[in-house]
This record gives structure tokens, sequence and C-alpha cells, in this order.
């Protein structure tokens, strides 16, 4: 792990710390340990303050908040390459159940945010690259229910932060990083032992946010679509969205996932895990596309940006190029082939944030 005299340091070219109320001062995430703590791992035990000491806990109520738009709004795509090959792609928008909290994060979160509340956590720890979408929701969720977070990074810091570190932080997440190989070794216990001694009891939340409370909120979804249809499509990064989708769907119907990963075939042993330890089953309504992942996470390649341009352009939409671009790129790919037999009906998850395309 870095030095914690390095962890949360800004860039001295202006970006501001997270702010602070009148009257209360929040721990400087630069303060080095000096003596009273002797270790960056230290255990809590009263001699050494805990780095959140004096962070208002006092939080709304999640029982109030936790359905903040859903259900998400069916769209249904008009284009003549889908009506050519007779298949109707409808959009799930669920980059629209919240501002902070797009797509499937607040599905992945809902579940989870109730049960760390239940347990009396006050700390939520997750892990993430510098990019990571689910870094930044659980950065969001805790500053808007009063859960100190933390940030476990994947490689080196670099300054300035890029915005997705940066929005974490001032939301008030404490980063840290962990150098690549011991970060491949985050899940065992050495390494989140050692991360309870320095923080401090917490409620782990996976890279990605896949769990058996996301694979839950996601089940949710299916049920939430109120006209015919056939498959539901969403891309797959870690598998919890499919899992979920798919223990949701009823009989007759199917769920097919896009990999953004290359050489990710041990999804599909992923996503059995997920519905094993669950609901105790694996359905058997599920595949997964390994065809349109446009050369591994968040990289582009010309034929996506190609296709990304164009649908902007037929329809106003700019989609998120790591996730929900390939998804849709490979819908619509699949249905110009004949791939997809006439009169199919999908419903296409938007799992990230969209934007209106620029004129």
């Amino acid at each position: 792990m870095t030095d914690p005299g390095q962890e949360g340091r800004r860039s001295s070219t202006g970006r501001r710390p997270p702010p602070s109320e009148p009257g209360r001062t929040r721990p400087s995430p630069l303060a080095e340990f000096d003596g009273t703590c002797p270790s960056p791992f230290a255990e809590f035990d009263g001699t050494c303050p805990s780095p959140f000491a004096e962070f208002d806990l006092t939080r709304p109520s999640l029982s109030a908040e936790l359905d903040p738009r859903p259900p998400s709004p069916l769209v249904e795509l008009d284009d003549p390459r889908l009506a050519r090959a007779g298949v109707r792609v409808i959009l799930k928008r669920d980059d629209l159940i919240h501002p902070l909290l797009p797509g499937n994060k607040w599905r992945k979160l809902k579940y989870n945010l109730a049960r760390a509340a239940e347990l009396g956590h006050e700390t939520l720890l997750t892990f993430g690259g510098a990019y990571s979408n689910h870094v930044r929701a659980v950065a969001a969720a805790g500053a808007r229910f009063g859960f100190r977070t933390v940030g476990v990074i994947r490689g080196e810091e670099h300054l300035p932060l890029n915005d997705v570190l940066a929005f974490a932080a001032d939301s008030g997440m404490r980063l840290v990083y962990l150098d690549r190989t011991t970060y491949r070794a985050k899940g065992t216990a050495p390494v989140v032992e050692a991360l309870r001694r320095r923080f401090g009891r917490f409620y782990l939340l996976p890279e990605g946010g896949s769990n058996e409370q996301a694979v839950r909120g996601c089940a949710e979804l299916p049920g939430e679509i109120d006209v015919p249809f056939d498959v539901v499509c969403c891309p797959v990064g870690t598998g919890g969205t499919l899992a979920g989708i798919a223990a949701g769907l009823a009989p007759g119907r199917r769920a097919l996932g896009f990999s953004v990963l290359r050489g990710a075939r041990f999804l599909a042993d992923d996503v059995a895990r997920l519905q094993e330890v669950t609901y105790g089953e694996v359905s058997a309504n599920w595949t997964i596309d390994h065809d349109f992942h446009a050369g591994g996470y968040a990289r582009r390649a010309p034929e996506l940006d190609a296709f990304v341009d164009d649908f902007a352009h037929r329809h106003g939409m700019s989609l998120d190029r790591i996730y929900v671009a390939k998804m849709m790129w490979g819908v619509f790919t699949l249905a110009e082939r004949g791939a997809l037999p006439g009169n199919t009906t999908i419903v296409a998850v938007v799992t990230g944030a969209m934007e209106a395309a620029s004129s």
C-alpha cells in the first residue's frame, strides 16, 4: 500500500479538497501517523484514533430513499436496420434512475446499503480501477446516506486526479492505492485484515459491486418490463447484473450478456457462482457473447467508434463506450447478420450514464 501520508493528496494546481462544515474539522487525509499510531495498520484500540473519528454519521432513512426513480422508462428504437431484420429493440433506461447512481449501480448498491445499515456498519470499503464507475457510485452513496467510504484503487496514484477519483474524493471518500500484484490478492485474508487494522470495521463491497445483495437488486429489473419481450441484453463486467436479470426472468425468456473484457471465458463461472450463492441453483436461461469487447476493458476499436458515432447521429444519444456501446454494437451486428430470429423483441439495459449527442 502507499504511504498513508500520500493518501488523497490533491493537485497543487487548483482542485479543492472535500468541503467541511462550519465549526467542524475533518481529519486531514494528509495527516502523518505520528507515533501514537505506530503503524498504518495499527488496531483501532482507543489509543490510535480512527481516521474517520470526526465524521458525522447522521444519515437519512434508507427505507425512505432506497428507490429514487424506478421503474426506469422503456424507449423503443426506430431504426431501419432493425426493421429489415425483423427485430425490435427497446432500451431500458436505467441510466435515468438517479443522477449520481445511474444504471445498474443503484440496483447493485440498494440492498447492500440496507444490509450495511442493518449490521450497524459506518464505513463502506470497495475496490476498483482509476476510472471505476463503481467507486464513484459508492462515494456518492456514502455521501448521500452518511456512510464513511474508502476506495482501494488498483495501481499507483497519478496527480491531478482524474474526474472519477476527484469526484470520489470530493464526496469524502478516502483513496488508497495498491500495487497491481497486491491488488490481485485483494480478496485474500491478509490484505483484507490489513485494511481492517487500518480502517477499523467496514462493510466490504467487492470490485464492481457484484455479490448476493447486488444480484437480488438486479433480479427486480425484469418485473418492471410491462411489454411483451423475448430477450434481455446487458453488458457484462463482473457478472452480477446478468446473474440477477436471468434469475428474475419468467419461463420462456432469456438473458444475453455481452462481455466488455477480452479473454473472459471465466465470466460464465462467475455468473454461475453468483446465482448459486444467492439462490442455491444456477439457471439455464442465459449466455454470454464474447465477440464485441473491442480489445478489452475500456479499449476502443474503429468499428466500435463508428457505431457509436452513427448511433448518436440517428438517435441523439451518446453511448457509454466502456459498457453500453459494446452491448448495442453486438445487438445491431447480430440482428444485421440474421443471428437473431425474426419477430424477436429485445430489451437492452442501459447500465451506465448516457448523454444527449452534441449537434
